[in-house]
């Protein structure tokens, strides 16, 4: 795995759109934010694009990703919000590309599907972050957030965060130690069957998701645990799933995950939540 330089205040950092399309007042705000931290922003393109769901058309977000990659002045390449999308670009990708110019990739959500491809076909490590259409869009960041993205992404400060030293609930015990992988369950569950499929391998997967029913929760759980992601898994690792809760999911995490024996921690501060934490993906840590 390649761990790209990280950032510095000063740096230029690409702003992209390679989902959804953008609110302009909360862009414009979380551009703010991340100027704060001294970082010079190009707002490619497609954040200002939209066509119907999409922030502009797959050619559009495509080059925006490929030219903030190729930059040599791009340090950086943020993801301005989730939404719908990513996935259209994977079999367009030029992943020797991104392999030869390792940049800090940052985002989460819809992005799952990037860090999936980035870290097992590119050895790229990137970063489950919050984004600035969407976080940092709000006005009202939790300062948690903050320390965790600025400690995570900026040379000097911390270059791998454990789930260890935050606060989460054991689940299955025992000790497992392996890259993580994952992010949103919806997008994990979907690259399965084709392609561009996870790799839990020996791996810590974590999961994380927004807005589903319990039963769409436990159907997707379900489909991992028969391609066998699961078991596979060297440990497992849930963090928000607003707005249930592992009470309200406890029926599928009882009934799926507990029977694995898979050491497993859940309630961890990380996805559509606040706080939520930035995570390193493709980097070797340790839970139990």
């Amino acid at each position: 795995m390649t761990f790209p330089p990280l950032l510095q205040p000063g740096d230029t950092v690409a702003v992209v759109a390679l989902s959804g399309p953008c609110d302009p007042n909360r862009l414009a705000s979380g551009v703010r934010v991340l100027e704060s931290m001294g970082l010079r922003c190009r707002v490619t393109d497609s954040c200002r694009a939209r066509e119907g769901f999409l922030a502009g058309p797959d050619a559009l977000r495509l080059r925006d990703l490929h030219e903030s990659f190729s930059s040599p002045e791009i340090r950086g390449v943020i993801c301005a919000r989730g939404g719908y999308g990513a996935q259209r670009l994977l079999p367009y990708i030029d992943y020797a590309l991104i392999k030869n110019n390792p940049k800090v990739f940052a985002g989460y959500s819809d992005v799952t599907a990037l860090h999936i491809v980035f870290n097992q076909l590119c050895k790229l490590v990137t970063f489950h972050a919050p984004m600035p259409a969407s976080d940092f869009g709000g006005g009202d960041i939790h300062p948690e957030t903050l320390r965790s993205f600025r400690e995570t992404l900026f040379a000097g400060k911390t270059r791998e965060i454990l789930p260890t030293a935050y606060p989460y609930t054991v689940f299955v015990p025992g000790r497992a130690a392996g890259i993580l992988t994952g992010g949103n369950l919806s997008l994990v569950a979907s690259s399965l069957g084709t392609p561009y499929e996870i790799d839990t391998r020996r791996r810590i997967l974590f999961l994380e998701e927004t807005n589903e029913e319990p039963y769409k929760i436990d159907r997707m759980l379900l489909q991992l645990k028969y391609a066998g992601k699961l078991a596979a898994a060297a440990g497992i690792v849930l963090g928000d799933f607003s707005p249930q809760t592992v009470e309200t999911l406890a029926q599928s995490v009882n009934d799926i995950l507990l029977p694995l024996n898979v050491p497993t921690v859940v309630n961890l501060p990380c996805g559509h939540t606040s706080p939520t934490l930035t995570l390193t993906l493709g980097t070797e840590i340790v839970i139990g």
